[in-house]
């Protein structure tokens, strides 16, 4: 098995979880507790079946993880039908009133002026951090500007995203889980005080359309408006950020795929489905059975736990060709990065839009772009992203 604390596993552990399949599809992973995943089908199954599902556990001591423990309480992404059912009718509903679309032109916008600060850092200094610059302030601008923030308060969004995400690791050490806790609280005292001013003064933003949606006399309490705020800065932002940042780096380690893209431009929709396989943001997904059940084979008992490696789902022989190759024009590519079934990300739509505005804008803008010194890499397993992308360009050469 693999630890997800060896540095060397965190720098590539797509060849352990190659050496995981040839075992079978569910192996027993003795230093995490419980069942991985580790073929396609598999998770898959895991992500799909009725059977399991994401019951959520209170952090203890429940009196020193309040604010954490109401934002999963609350969570759509933690909760099973009806309370699912529920909840994703009215999250949906808010989301159905065109937010993507009318984001879209301003996150191209915005993504081209990232890039062209990027461009000004590298031609004053030599080189400049591509995730400084790009890739985490375009998704906290985005979620920012879809949940209604104040310009002068999106500052404290990442910070806040950063801490609260460490608790999905593995033995986290307590001063982190103390910070999470305090994170936590920090954010869900301002989005309440946000909910109360958009429910006497809304705008066009989806905090305030969570404040008014119904269904029937049905709506979101206030508890259930901020968690779900909270799951779209966590998810929107982690994500983003690590599938920009995973994903340039993929690119420009696959120089022929990088040029590939600059010359094709049109190839950006199965280039960003592409980024997101390769070298997934998000490496584990947990689920419970709730009654007995079989994945591939392995019995699972009410009560056990079992995990999809969505790292591991993305590297299938048997349903991607070449699945170690970049290959910024496969199609079809049936990844599960964004889920499946019934917890499949209610804001996939905006992250694609978001990653390929990214793109778009660094292959337009910096075309011989070009890896300025090794990245460094963060120290966690499930969340799985970058510290520092330090890029360059040399000059193009013709004749």
């Amino acid at each position: 098995m693999f630890d997800p604390r060896d540095e060397a596993f965190l720098a590539d552990p797509y060849p352990v979880f190659d050496s995981l399949r040839a075992g079978g599809e569910v192996r027993w992973h003795e230093g995490l507790g419980l069942a991985v995943a580790v073929s396609h089908a598999a998770c898959s199954a895991v992500l799909r079946d009725r059977s399991a599902g994401r019951l959520w556990t209170d952090r203890t001591p429940v009196e020193s993880f309040a604010a954490f423990n109401l934002l999963h309480q609350n969570s759509l992404l933690e909760n099973e039908p009806p309370r699912h059912t529920r909840l994703r009718r009215l999250i949906s509903a808010a989301f159905a009133r065109g937010h993507t679309a009318r984001l879209s032109p301003w996150v191209a916008s915005v993504a081209s002026s990232l890039v062209s600060s990027l461009a000004a850092a590298i031609a004053a200094d030599g080189s400049a951090d591509l995730l400084a610059h790009v890739a985490a302030p375009l998704p906290v601008e985005v979620i920012a500007e879809l949940l209604g923030v104040p310009a002068a308060d999106r500052h404290r969004l990442q910070p806040w995203s950063n801490a609260i995400v460490k608790m999905y690791e593995y033995d986290l050490a307590p001063p982190l889980a103390a910070a999470a806790e305090s994170a936590a609280a920090e954010f869900v005292a301002y989005l309440r005080s946000l909910a109360a001013t958009r429910a006497t003064a809304p705008g066009d933003d989806l905090v305030s359309d969570l404040v008014s949606v119904r269904d029937g006399s049905d709506r979101l309490t206030d508890d259930e408006l901020v968690g779900t705020a909270v799951l779209l800065l966590m998810a929107g932002h982690e994500a983003t950020v690590n599938v920009i940042g995973n994903g340039v780096l993929a690119l420009l380690r696959n120089r022929s795929e990088w040029e590939r893209l600059v010359a094709s431009p049109a190839l950006l929709p199965t280039a960003v489905e592409e980024l997101i396989r390769y070298d997934a943001p998000l490496q584990l997904f947990e689920r419970t059975a709730t009654a007995p059940t079989t994945i591939a084979g392995y019995d699972l008992a009410p009560g056990e736990r079992v995990a999809a490696l969505l790292g591991a789902a993305a590297r299938d022989p048997l349903v991607f060709d070449r699945p170690a190759a970049l290959d910024v024009g496969r199609s079809p590519n049936p990844h599960l990065g964004f889920g499946a079934g019934i917890h499949y990300c209610v804001g996939a739509p905006l992250a694609r839009v978001e990653v390929a505005a990214a793109l778009s804008a660094l292959v337009t803008q910096l075309p011989d772009l070009r890896l300025a010194d090794e990245p460094t890499r963060r120290g966690e397993f499930v969340i799985r992203g970058l510290r520092t992308l330090p890029v360059t360009t040399v000059p193009r050469r013709y004749g």
